[in-house]
Parts: structure tokens; sequence; C-alpha cells
């Protein structure tokens, strides 16, 4: 009898085998991921995403930057300290072992010589010009010279000994001065070092002796 070829699946449940969705497994055929590559599926569930160290490169530089600042603040501010340290000693009217010197030689030169408005202008320490009515200051500054002339006929400032200073316009100064004692005889006195005290003033560019006392005498 004439009819129909049987079918070629031979023997078995008729038709080809129907798998779910079209992702059976068929002999020699790669199946398709679900992201359209291919290969074997992952056994079970795909594993947690490997947190990756977070990056400190710009804690790194903002740290840096931060540590530069600073050293640039403190260069600054020691080139301003060191700055006016070194401006110090060059100061208008600052007080020096010469300067010093030289102002005690000129106060001892006025009381030898008798120059009472010398003398007064030291001892009014830097008030001299200011004050209206001198006169009490210099017969003041007469007597002192009269005294110092009575016991010396000459004086000569031959070392500053020590300066403590109060301020760099101000300081206390032990002084030694070569004296030749006033003799009313004949017979010549031999010259003598004595010491004495000053206290000194820098003011309008000028050095006084604001006073003088002998370490072997009474204040003049």
């Amino acid at each position: 009898m004439t009819g129909p070829y049987p079918p070629p699946y031979g023997a078995g449940p008729a038709g080809p085998p129907i798998y779910p969705d079209g992702f059976g497994q068929q002999p020699g055929v790669a199946q398709p991921y679900p992201d359209g590559g291919f290969g074997a599926a992952y056994p079970g569930t795909l594993p947690p995403p490997v947190p990756y160290p977070p990056r400190r490169r710009r804690r790194w530089i903002v740290a840096v930057v931060a540590v530069l600042a600073v050293l640039v603040v403190a260069g600054v501010i020691t080139a301003v300290v060191l700055g006016r340290g070194s401006n110090q000693p060059a100061q208008t009217g600052a007080l020096t072992e010469a300067s010093a010197r030289t102002a005690i030689q000129n106060y001892v030169d006025a009381l030898s010589n008798g120059d009472a408005e010398t003398v007064a202008r030291h001892t009014l320490c830097g008030l001299f010009d200011a004050v209206k009515e001198r006169r009490s200051d210099l017969a003041l500054a007469s007597l002192s010279s009269d005294a110092f002339r009575k016991q010396y006929s000459s004086a000569q400032v031959t070392s500053i000994d020590k300066m403590v200073m109060a301020s760099p316009t101000q300081a206390q100064v032990l002084f030694t001065m070569r004296v030749t004692p006033e003799s009313r005889s004949s017979r010549s006195q031999p010259e003598a070092d004595e010491q004495a005290v000053a206290q000194l003033l820098s003011v309008d560019n000028e050095v006084l002796v604001c006073s003088y006392l002998p370490r072997t005498a009474g204040q003049y």
C-alpha cells in the first residue's frame, strides 16, 4: 500500500525532543550564556564582586600640599624674626661700648673743665631742652664740677669693664679711669686707676650720663 514515508526518527516517541525555552542540552551544540556568549553555565550562584582598595593618591597629594604650606609659613616667620634680630644692633641710638666710653669721657671732661651746661645736659637725662627754668640745674652742675676738680686734676677713661643692658638704649656701666689727684703742694701725686659706675641713656641720637658714682668717693 502506497502512503507517506515513515518519520525518520526511529523507534521511540514520535517527533523531535522539545526543551523548555529552547535551552535544552543537545549533544555537540554549545549553549548560549544569558549575555549572548557561549560555553558551559557557571554552576550555582555567582560570587559577590571583589572590592578594590580605595585610591589614596588624592589623600597623599592633599597631605603633601599641606606640609609644604606649613613649611613655607614657618620659613617666612623665621626670616622675619631673623631679619629683626639682625637689624637690632644697627638700631638708631643703640648703646655700644664705644658710644658708652665716648659719652662718659665727655661727661668727665665737662666736670674737669667746669662746663656746667654740659654737665646739666647729662644729668637731666634727656630733659634739658624741655626745661624752661635751668638755674637750679646749672647751679647743681657747677657744684659737682667744683667738687670733681678739687679731687682730680685730670681723668681719662681707660676701659669699659661691664655693661648691664636694661634695653638697647639703657645701660648701667662699670668703667675704669686713670686719674691724677689734685695736689695743692709742690709735690706731684702719682696717677691711679679708679672705678666708677654710670647710668647711661641713649636718646635723640645722644648718649647721656644720667648719674655718676665713683667707687672710692662721694657722688658728683
